[in-house]
């Protein structure tokens, strides 16, 4: 593989085979409410293979199960999609939606455990993480699924989108609580535009357009690139049957988002959308990094910065803001308030050289206005923090005794380069300063990963 690709070396150099290992050791105690398995997914290409983009790589998912106060196994599983035994995904027929690399997120939904990535179908998983194979709600899919759905916390509906640089631009879409696909609407005046990810609220879905779209001459596989001429705004879009034909867009400053934190409507009405942007040159030096491409200089201000987007929809008009100095990405909160107004959200903090330097975990209190930090050290860098309630299964009260939204468990991995190893830590939602509450330690070095999902058994 070439040293020269950032996305193969340092905290990122992918595995060479699948292993598992079962009764891992743990330090402190693990709460027996963390009943469940904790997946990650990434892009592991297999060896030899170099591909041209980080996101061209081969996905693979890594497990810790975890079982009353026990680490019973960590395994790592290749997707074996089609795209892993090198079919491609343009055929003379056109796309293969099967053809993917299935290594941005993975989710359960309706009793199935799916591996996503954004241009293609989802991948059905075992619980032990062997691939099932392509999966289309019963042929009710026949377009490709984003890697970020929402699932409604009161509704159990699953919303999800295709989106494409061709025509039809978006589709949105709603599975029942069951798994089955209720709606499917194409989504008028949207346009080529990247959308990675979007949001709910209660009675909305809001999707972004930046500043990155269709770009016929890129030629790394992923053909999008930045454009000064593509207007950035937010749509939002009313929730259930002919929303789509009712949908507004509102100009925003120009711009990339590539992860919402969450949105909601607050007391007045209005949508209130927050997650970290870049402009124009942190976008091109992400994109350096990801297509190994050697301009990757550290200018000031150029990391993704969080943003606050307030839409009055009965003005017309949005407030734009930005919240907080701190370079983050990877936002997440409880997930009990998907789509309805949240206090606490964690986000990673990264350093302006993009490597090895000192990563943070940050949690910020809406309310207050206050953050706090969890710093790693040089040569550490933790994985998007997944938050697990502590009543999951006990129907406690919390990790500090407490019923607010911020009792329970942040789950990150955390890579070691110092030791070339990972561990898993079990952290207190409720205070970052803690010692952390379990250290579970892996029996490999874990590449860096993108998104992630805690499985309770109760799914």
């Amino acid at each position: 593989m070439s040293v020269d690709k950032p996305y193969l070396t340092g905290h990122y150099t992918p595995v060479t085979d699948e292993i598992t290992a079962t009764t891992l050791p743990v330090e402190g105690t693990l709460p027996p409410e963390l009943t469940g398995r904790l997946i990650r997914n990434s892009h592991n290409p297999k060896p030899g293979i170099t591909p041209t983009h980080w996101f061209k790589g081969s996905g693979m998912v890594h497990g810790v199960r975890l079982r009353e106060g026990r680490a019973e196994w960590y395994r790592n599983r290749w997707v074996h999609t089609p795209a892993l035994e090198g079919v491609p995904y343009m055929t003379e027929r056109g796309p293969d939606l099967t053809a993917s690399t299935a290594g941005t997120h993975v989710i359960e939904h309706a009793g199935r455990l799916l591996a996503l990535c954004e241009a293609n179908l989802p991948f059905e998983l075992t619980a032990d993480l062997e691939t099932v194979g392509a999966y289309d709600f019963g042929g009710r899919l026949t377009s490709a699924m984003t890697a970020h759905p929402k699932e409604d916390p009161v509704t159990g509906e699953l919303h999800f989108f295709a989106s494409s640089p061709f025509p039809p631009y978006l589709i949105h879409h709603v599975a029942s609580r069951d798994g089955q696909v209720l709606d499917s609407q194409e989504v008028p005046d949207a346009s080529a535009a990247l959308k990675h990810d979007f949001a709910i609220t209660e009675h909305h879905v809001v999707f972004l357009e930046g500043s990155v779209t269709f770009d016929p001459a890129e030629n790394s596989g992923i053909p999008y690139g930045w454009s000064d001429a593509q207007r950035s705004r937010i749509g939002v879009m009313p929730r259930g049957a002919g929303g789509a034909a009712r949908i507004r867009w509102f100009e925003i400053d120009q711009g990339y988002g590539m992860h919402f934190a969450n949105a909601y409507e607050d007391a007045y009405g209005r949508i209130v959308v927050e997650g970290p942007t870049v402009g124009r040159t942190g976008w091109r030096r992400s994109w350096n990094w990801w297509v190994g491409a050697p301009e990757r200089g550290a200018e000031p201000n150029s990391g993704s910065r969080t943003k606050r987007w307030t839409v009055d929809l009965a003005a017309g008009r949005v407030k734009e803001e930005q919240i907080d100095d701190l370079t983050v990405e990877f936002p997440t909160i409880n997930d009990a308030f998907t789509g309805r107004e949240h206090r606490y959200q964690y986000a990673l903090s990264f350093p302006d050289d993009l490597g090895i330097g000192n990563h943070t975990l940050v949690k910020y209190d809406r309310r207050d206005g206050t953050r706090q930090l969890l710093p790693f050290g040089n040569g550490q860098l933790p994985s998007e923090a997944v938050f697990v309630p502590a009543a999951d299964a006990s129907g406690s009260s919390g990790s500090s005794g407490s019923s607010e939204e911020d009792a329970g468990y942040l789950l990150t991995v955390v890579g070691d380069l110092n030791a070339d190893a990972s561990r898993l830590l079990v952290l207190d939602a409720s205070d970052l300063s803690l010692p952390p509450v379990a250290t579970v330690r892996l029996p490999r070095r874990v590449p860096a990963m993108i998104h992630g999902s805690w499985i309770p058994d109760a799914a």
